[in-house]
């Protein structure tokens, strides 16, 4: 197909299954070759790099909406103390473990407050593989766990504390891979203590042929208007997992006297003595995803709306993040909630934290670099990774704001041939060409910003490169970190801060909200599919659409030297050691082609 220009990508897809028979039909009479590398009309990565385009903001469709009310039924509490609810699920380390998470009791906001007990109630989780009748006692197996409270505390007058409800966390062990079970979490002991009968199907094992169905992917969701289209849209796409990449509930865009939430706090609040959080959202937005997240693991990373600091001076600050959220930290290393990873399949995360310590001398990075040799890409030869803040951006809102990151962090995931990179925090969605220190590079990861899940702060619509749209150096200044903003000192861009066209790497890009469908078919081919809001409606109609190609015979692991400070602005070099591509080997096997029509694209 040559070097197609990315807009082609968004037009309307035929149907899948039809396609699929008609395919089946002529498969006697079609080359193994055209088949393999055609995909139906959706381009692959092996067609890139492609042209840069940019699809213009749709001015007929609003660029933000209101916070939807706690009293709206999908973020009021719908059940009664002691009944658990805010229910959701985490993977573990691999699939034969699980967390169960949710919250009892009312929260509480006032001046002077008694934080609940934990230890009064208990954190039980009952399953097994059939559901509970009503003629048996229950299900056959019951999990313990722990429970915590937190507090969001404001030294300051006028300003409301916060306490939680209990938080519970109940971790499942010796599950079976690709198996549904059914359970209900809560205190037994208590009448109403349990919650109703609820199922998931664990994640398959590692293996190079097993893979979850669909991932979804989201960014800087919050509780808007626009959240809920987006998590309608989603849970139509029906995702055996999740993966939020920071940004979740937006609590602080409101006083902690709550009211109505706003796009600029600071704008709206100059003379607030410290970035206040309002932490009922944070209990709405639990159950407003309560209907996905009790069936469907959601793995989650935190962005600079967790932050939420409190105390004298902002001294506290992650406090509902690292307690609301079970992660396979432990079981990954990690020891820590900023930065861990599991694996679902043939498919290795990484979830990593962009505001802890990311430099080279620190425990993030050290951790990063020992998880990745441990990598068997025989059992899990997808090797995806998330964190919050895009390295590659053409968007005016946060433009090299992580640059530091970047230098450090990014020669080490090109050598182990990380294959995707999931980012939010800048509100539209990007997808790149392959691309390694700027450098358009076949064996650099593809980077995808989908940080459009529909938040107060509404899309962003300015580029870099539009006329009058190109950040000073000292704008964009990270919450954590260094400041690294450098000019181009090589290619178009040459000796400037900013490209005055598209950049190269920059593949497509659009303003509008919407959420993202990870379907890997087999070791080397990944169909990702960007789902746009005001395409819900629309048959078979999606936004961006591409399949992912891994070349592991092309992309072999780099030598340590390709991560070195010495690597010039204009790129490593990448090596290239064998002439044979993915697809020219995928054709050989027939490998794909046996994949791509036993899928199932239910």
């Amino acid at each position: 197909m040559g070097a197609m220009a990315t807009s082609t990508i968004a037009g309307t897809l035929h149907s899948r299954h039809l396609h699929c028979r008609t395919l089946l039909l002529l498969l006697p009479y079609l080359p193994i070759a055209f088949l393999l590398v055609d995909g139906g009309g959706i381009p692959t990565t092996l067609d890139g790099p492609f042209t840069p385009a940019t699809r213009a903001f749709d001015r007929s469709l609003r660029q933000g909406s209101e916070d939807v009310p706690l009293s709206d039924p999908r973020l009021a509490p719908r059940a009664r103390p002691p009944s658990p609810e805010q229910i959701a699920l985490a993977a573990s380390a691999d699939p034969s473990s699980l967390w169960v998470s949710w919250v009892t009791g009312r929260a509480q906001v006032g001046s002077h407050l008694t934080p609940l007990d934990p230890t009064a109630v208990r954190s039980e989780v009952w399953y097994g593989e059939r559901p509970a009748s009503a003629d048996t006692v229950g299900h056959p197996h019951v999990a313990r766990g722990s429970a915590e409270v937190y507090s969001q505390l404001y030294p300051y007058p006028g300003l409301l504390n916060y306490t939680s409800g209990v938080i519970h966390h109940v971790r499942l062990v010796g599950l079976r891979p690709s198996t549904r079970y059914y359970y209900r979490c809560g205190d037994s002991s208590l009448k109403g203590g349990l919650s109703d009968e609820r199922s998931f199907v664990t994640l398959p094992a590692p293996a190079p042929d097993a893979y979850p169905r669909r991932v979804a992917v989201v960014g800087d969701l919050g509780l808007t208007g626009n959240s809920t289209s987006t998590v309608d849209h989603l849970a139509r796409n029906d995702p055996s997992m999740i993966l939020m990449v920071g940004d979740m509930t937006y609590a602080n865009q409101y006083r902690t006297t709550g009211g109505r939430g706003v796009p600029c706090f600071s704008c709206s609040f100059p003379d607030a003595p410290i970035r206040e959080s309002y932490q009922p959202r944070w209990d709405g937005w639990g159950r407003f995803m309560e209907p996905l997240a009790s069936r469907v693991t959601m793995m989650v990373t935190e962005g600079n709306h967790e932050i939420e600091p409190q105390g004298h001076g902002g001294a506290v600050t992650f406090a509902s993040y690292l307690a609301r959220f079970a992660v396979p930290s432990e079981e990954s290393g990690s020891n820590t909630k900023f930065f861990y990873s599991f694996n679902a399949g043939g498919i290795h995360f990484i979830m990593l934290g962009a505001y802890v310590d990311y430099n080279r001398t620190g425990a993030q990075y050290s951790w990063l670099e020992k998880d990745l040799q441990k990598v068997d890409r025989r059992a899990t030869p997808w090797v995806v990774a998330s964190w919050h803040t895009p390295w590659y951006n053409s968007y005016s809102s946060h433009y090299q704001e992580f640059e530091c990151m970047r230098q450090e962090m990014e020669g080490l995931l090109y050598q182990h041939g990380v294959d995707i990179v999931f980012s939010g925090h800048v509100h539209a969605y990007e997808r790149m060409n392959r691309v390694f220190n700027y450098t358009l590079d076949p064996c650099g990861p593809v980077y995808i910003t989908i940080g459009d899940g529909g938040n107060i702060e509404e899309i962003d619509i300015d580029h870099a490169d539009d006329p009058g749209k190109c950040p000073s150096p000292g704008d964009n200044q990270p919450e954590f970190g260094g400041v690294c903003h450098l000019n181009f000192t090589s290619g178009p861009a040459k000796g400037k801060f900013c490209w005055e066209r598209q950049p190269e790497w920059s593949a497509f890009r659009e303003s509008s909200f919407g959420h993202g469908i990870l379907e890997v078919v087999n070791s080397t081919y990944a169909l990702w599919t960007w789902h746009r809001n005001q395409d819900a409606y629309g048959e078979h109609s999606v936004g961006d659409q591409i399949y992912i190609v891994r070349e592991p015979d092309k992309c072999l692991l780099q030598p340590r030297g390709v991560i070195s400070q010495d690597c010039p602005t204009a790129g490593c070099p990448s090596s290239t050691l064998s002439s044979t591509s993915g697809a020219e080997q995928a054709a050989k096997n027939g490998r794909l082609l046996l994949d791509y029509y036993m899928y199932d694209f239910d």
